[in-house]
């Protein structure tokens, strides 16, 4: 079957200038069994004689009526309605449609509860998928007010971007909404479990699956204060108020984002329903998607972009707003050490592929739907979000935010270009932001920034060597030791430079610092290097240095070091065994172990050498573990337990710890620490099938069916790995998440050996499967089902191999380039 046709962006701009679409009325069936009917009127004006088309992907398109003209349901080419020979004027479309329902989080997703046997829908119609759910102009600067009627099964809420009324007999309406894009229509319907409060004469409702009923009320306090005080946060902020009349947040199963932003019913993944214990880390994280999503009533819903090559005007400012706001309006104020240390490593890896792209790309780089699908990554959320604090920095708050305002009240309802950003913010400040924007959105890649310093009679200067070509504003932290304790550092000042710099460098009085830290306070965004004499005070007083944030630039130094080639990884190993027993910050501590285990000992180091650095991490969990037994620090014990599991090379303790119920001196065992520890036993050959089935007996939830679809993939054995092998790639019947559970048990660097075979075949078959399965489940096999453990030539060759020889999916093919440089990086740093 030929590939529908994707949605151009001159197509986009001709369409946008034939038509003014006012209204749609959408009737929604979910009371038909396994498919979903979908009625939809469309009013328009069309500005001149022409022709057009409308998008809908049906199971069947009973009728189609144009001014009372009936259409020929035939002439459907793929997803495309022609509508020919439209006159100037008003007009009224009729489609009448069978839907089918998702199982990949596209269109109309459906979902039944294991635990209970309840069914819920919800939609996700970004970025081009509202074609699933009914008939529409499908792209984003066609706005237009939506009246939404759904039926539903009895004992159901309907919930939508407005107000929703039930009328009995399972009919719901939802009040009609402001002018939105379609992307931003949503729906979600089940019997939820739902908590009901008002804020400042707005409802706010938080909603869940019943099943999670008990969790989501234990944390409800929580999820509502901070929704509260983000909305008030915002409100200081902004002088365009709140433009919606409700606000919902839905926790919905199988949710492939975090979290999408539709106006009054933002929906999130529900594994943010905590139903095991949790670090206060992880609470923070939930907490800075709410607040990203809030930011995007502003920022997408209210001002929306014109076409998706300006998509960094959404997320990069959700982005900083969400952090910013955190720390300012909650108790979570060190949102930017997690920031710095387990988010911002996402743009810069990403930054540094062959597939980099500008934060703002020209809008000819982004041609036609399928391709601006691609630019949502690190460099569009965490690199944005980056150049957004150096903007800050550089123009200062008050200006900052005195353009936003203009932004807001010029476009209010509409749509906007990063030209129409930049010439609100010029008219708030006397700087040049169209020359920033030119050097900072719309140019790729890292610059590197390193020291070099020299040491004269009562003073020394610093000389920033700069390999790129953006303009920085940082601080730069001067630390001497601590001459009390020889391991702590001590800041002696903190001040701000401009690079490139003037002649002469920077003079300060006194004698060298022992160590000097570029980014200091981590305001900027490049790769920072230590200068030779300040790497020893580094290595040997990391943890020494007293603000968290600071740590957590010196950390990604080393990690950039070790990526790039200029430190072993066994160095940085050691270092963290050295230091990690002392660091009291969650975020640092998760970072680097993650980068430890996952980079390090998985890829970075030869299977010869990965005995020893699983060794020693499971040396440092274990000494983090026995630290924390008072109880003072549980979310760190808990990080430490979990990484311990996941670094175990033999299964005798994690068999005890089963047993038990519980890590000795707790914590107990909990559903997501058991599934956990039968994982990494199915790795390592100490389980099998009969276990497995007792752990989904006591955890039969959607949670437990994902586990027990790892814990099975991992078994070392032919048989599990050919069982595995068929769901992935040969029966098209997982779920999303389903999908994702099983290929991440299936590889396992233990059993190269045994899954040897399966390499060469995983690249024609991802292939395949992203063209019958569409982009989801293509996302899925690019990130889960790739052979990470396979550092090989080899593995690198098929991988060009199939991207020179093979037609993909667009998705499909930025997973493969992606994948193979990080193959090759990893190969050059063992090499190195």
């Amino acid at each position: 079957m030929a590939p529908m046709p994707v949605l151009t962006h001159d197509e986009a701009q001709t369409r946008a200038q034939l038509l003014d679409v006012r209204r749609y009325s959408v009737e929604l069936d979910l009371t038909t069994g396994e498919t979903f009917e979908s009625r939809t009127v469309i009013g328009f004006t069309a500005r001149a004689a022409g022709d057009t088309f409308v998008e809908l992907k049906p199971a069947t398109l009973r009728s189609a009526t144009l001014d009372g003209r009936h259409l020929d349901p035939e002439r459907l080419d793929g997803n495309r309605l022609p509508l020919t020979g439209l006159t100037e004027g008003e007009h009224e479309l009729r489609i009448d449609a069978t839907m089918h329902y998702s199982r990949t989080g596209e269109g109309m997703h459906r979902f039944t509860d294991p635990a209970d046997g309840e069914t819920y829908v919800y939609t996700q119609l970004f970025l081009d998928d509202v074609q699933r759910v009914f008939a529409a102009f499908d792209q984003p600067d066609l706005k237009a007010v939506f009246a939404l009627t759904v039926t539903a099964p009895d004992g159901w809420t309907v919930l939508a971007n407005g107000v929703t009324t039930h009328h009995g007999d399972g009919r719901w309406t939802a009040a009609p909404t402001p002018r939105i894009p379609t992307y931003l229509v949503a729906v979600a319907a089940g019997p939820w479990h739902s908590v009901r409060t008002e804020h400042r004469g707005l409802p706010f409702g938080i909603h869940c699956r019943r099943s999670l009923a008990r969790h989501l009320d234990e944390d409800a306090d929580e999820i509502l204060d901070i929704t509260r005080q983000c909305y008030d946060r915002y409100h200081e902020k902004f002088e365009e108020p709140y433009p919606f009349d409700s606000y919902d947040q839905a926790f919905v199963p199988e949710f492939n984002a975090g979290a999408m932003e539709n106006p009054g019913l933002v929906t999130f993944r529900d594994e943010f329903v905590y139903r095991s214990a949790v670090t206060d880390t992880e609470r923070q994280t939930r907490a800075m998607v709410i607040a990203h999503e809030m930011a995007h009533m502003w920022f997408g819903d209210l001002v929306t972009l014109r076409w998706w090559d300006d998509i960094w005007l959404n997320e990069s400012f959700a982005e900083y707003m969400g952090y910013q706001t955190l720390t300012e309006a909650t108790r979570f104020t060190d949102t930017w050490t997690d920031f710095g240390i387990g988010r911002k490593s996402w743009g810069y890896d990403a930054d540094q592929r062959p597939s980099t792209h500008p934060v703002a790309p020209d809008p000819d780089k982004v041609p036609d739907t399928a391709s601006a699908l691609l630019n949502f990554d690190g460099i569009s959320y965490a690199k944005g979000a980056s150049a957004l604090r150096q903007l800050v920095a550089w123009l200062g708050e008050k200006d900052f935010l005195a353009g936003i305002n203009t932004h807001f009240a010029r476009h209010r309802f509409g749509n906007a270009t990063l030209a129409d950003f930049l010439d609100s913010l010029a008219e708030a400040t006397d700087r040049d932001v169209h020359t920033w924007a030119a050097a900072w959105l719309r140019t790729t890649g890292v610059d590197t920034l390193t020291p070099r310093i020299t040491a004269e009679a009562g003073t020394w200067r610093l000389d920033i060597d700069r390999d790129g070509s953006r303009p920085h504003r940082i601080a730069v932290g001067t630390y001497d030791r601590d001459p009390v304790d020889g391991r702590a550092l001590v800041l002696r000042e903190r001040f701000e430079v401009d690079v490139p710099q003037g002649p002469g460098g920077t003079v300060r009085t006194g004698r060298r610092p022992d160590l000097v830290v570029l980014n200091d306070g981590d305001l900027g965004y490049a790769k920072i290097r230590l200068d030779a004499q300040s790497a020893e005070p580094a290595l040997r007083g990391l943890s020494g240095i007293p603000d968290p944030l600071t740590r957590a630039v010196v950390w990604n130094s080393l990690r950039d070091s070790v990526r790039d080639g200029g430190l072993e990884p066994a160095a940085y190993l050691e270092t963290a065994r050295a230091h990690l027993p002392h660091e009291h910050d969650l975020a640092v501590v998760q970072g680097v172990l993650t980068f430890a285990r996952t980079q390090i000992a998985d890829r970075y180091l030869t299977p010869g050498d990965r005995p020893a650095a699983l060794a020693l991490l499971t040396d440092l969990t274990r000494d983090l573990i026995r630290r924390t037994e008072d109880g003072s620090h549980p979310g760190l014990r808990l990080t430490a337990v979990r990484h311990f599991i996941d670094a175990a090379a033999h299964p005798n303790g994690l068999h005890d710890w089963l047993a038990d119920g519980s890590v000795p001196g707790g914590p107990g065992l909990d559903a997501e620490l058991r599934w956990r520890v039968l994982g990494r036993l199915a790795a390592l050959g100490a389980t099998g099938d009969a276990e497995i089935a007792a752990e989904l007996d006591r955890d039969p939830s959607a949670t437990g069916q994902e586990g027990a679809a790892r814990c099975r993939a991992a078994l070392p054995t032919p048989e599990a790995k050919a069982a595995a092998w068929s769901r992935l790639f040969e029966t098209d019947d997982l779920s999303n998440y389903l999908f994702a559970a099983t290929a991440q048990g299936f590889w396992q660097p233990e059993q190269a050996e045994l899954v040897r075979t399966y390499v060469p075949r995983f690249y024609p078959a991802a292939v395949a499967l992203a063209d019958r399965r569409g982009p989801a489940i293509a996302e899925a096999a690019g990130r889960h089902a790739f052979p990470l453990h396979a550092v090989d030539a080899e593995t690198l060759r098929l991988g060009e191999e199939c991207l020179r020889d093979s037609e993909m999916i667009p998705l499909m093919r930025r997973k493969l380039v992606d994948q193979l440089d990080d193959l090759r990086r990893a190969l050059r740093v063992r090499g190195a």
